[in-house]
């Protein structure tokens, strides 16, 4: 998860986040390079006095800099177009998990399961254990298991949320009424945070989101365990 005074992104536990960092790097890159190649040009210009006529009035310049800026264009779209349909890619899912948005908490429900679902509310600061994160912490995790392709439908019953996993590479806005869907596969084990990313009300920086990845084996025992509770 984030840390404090942290610059870059979280770290990958997803395929696809670990091509959108690898896409952000590039991209990144790119930039570095425009912006030095800019400011050389503007600290050239004003520091010498000699001039050249031909800079003037060129025609090759002039197709230099339109065909230059096309193939970067190029060079970034081509990968971010790449990225935008592997996020699309729904193959075979193992497990479908819908997560509705209310004011202000979120509920899941296993449709693979006959009656396997919770409500998950923020616990209150007073009521943390020692380790827990303020505003992350919820009582009833999103537990799935590792390595397995994850379907999430999104909706909401009341107004606008998002739901939103930055360590996943998962944004899906949740619209009353309209059912949008989502992928995954989280890669290695772990406790993965986010938040409601639309502003849904007063009560919108209190609807965090936690997903657990475990191995198959434990998802298993969780699931059965849950099931008896039920």
């Amino acid at each position: 998860m984030a840390h404090p005074s942290q610059l870059g992104f979280q770290d990958a536990a997803s395929p696809v986040m670990e091509e959108l960092l690898h896409f952000h790097d590039h991209a990144l890159m790119i930039v570095f390079l425009i912006s030095t190649l800019v400011l050389y040009i503007i600290v050239a210009m004003v520091s010498t006095k000699l001039t050249n006529k031909y800079i003037l009035d060129s025609q090759e310049i002039e197709i230099v800099w339109t065909v230059l800026p096309a193939v970067i264009l190029i060079l970034i779209a081509l990968p971010s177009l790449r990225i935008l349909y592997l996020m699309d890619e729904i193959n075979d899912p193992h497990l479908t998990i819908k997560a509705m948005g209310h004011q202000w908490y979120w509920s899941y429900e296993y449709t693979d399961y006959e009656d396997l679902g919770f409500d998950s509310y923020m616990i209150p600061t007073q009521d943390l254990a020692p380790g827990q994160f303020r505003l992350l912490e919820a009582d009833h995790r999103m537990v799935i298991p590792v390595e397995s392709p994850i379907r999430v439908l999104v909706s909401a019953e009341d107004v606008l949320h998002s739901w939103a996993v930055p360590a996943l590479g998962v944004k899906m806005d949740a619209v009353p009424g309209r059912l949008n869907q989502t992928a995954f596969i989280a890669s290695r084990p772990g406790v993965f945070y986010g938040q409601c990313s639309e502003i849904c009300g007063a009560n919108h920086s209190f609807m965090p989101i936690v997903v657990e990845a475990v191995p198959l084996k434990h998802f298993e025992n969780w699931s059965s365990l849950m099931l008896e509770d039920a």
